[in-house]
Parts: C-alpha cells; sequence; structure tokens
C-alpha cells in the first residue's frame, strides 16, 4: 500500500459512519412492547387480542402506552447514528 492510498483510508476510517440498527433491533424492541401490553392487559383483567365491542377505558390506556412504545421503537432502532 502506497502512501496516497494509506492516506485515503484513513481519512476514510475517521470520518463517522451513520448505523442503523436495523430491522432485528426493531423486531425485538416491538416485542418488548407488545409484552408489556399483555402485562397491561393482564393487569386490567383482560385477554390481549381479543376484540370487545366496547374497550374499557384501562385498555385505552393500555393501546395508546402501546401505541407510543411502538413508536419509540421506530425512532430509536430505525434512525441512523453516528
Amino acid at each position: 500500500m502506497n502512501f496516497k492510498s494509506l492516506a485515503l483510508f484513513l481519512t476514510a476510517a475517521a470520518v463517522p459512519q451513520a448505523v442503523v440498527a436495523g430491522p432485528l433491533a426493531y423486531g425485538i424492541c416491538q416485542t418488548g412492547c407488545n409484552g408489556l401490553a399483555v402485562a397491561c392487559y393482564a393487569g386490567a383483567g383482560f385477554t390481549f387480542g381479543v376484540a370487545l365491542p366496547l374497550a374499557p377505558p384501562a385498555l385505552i390506556a393500555c393501546n395508546v402506552a402501546l401505541g407510543g412504545c411502538m413508536a419509540t421503537c421506530a425512532v430509536v432502532a430505525l434512525a441512523p447514528t453516528l
């Protein structure tokens, strides 16, 4: 390797590269959110995934928390970092 190639390599290596955690991290995060939603539903005395004609306020709160958790996963796990 000549000096010019070495200098180019070291310059490229010194520049921070953007990294995305990717779909695996996103899936792991989503699984954690769903686990919390199941616990929230169970705490309210219901089964997660069962359709009800009218959702009680406790389940609406669980769903809002689930949506917030999933949105956070998308921002954290899929956003590029340096």
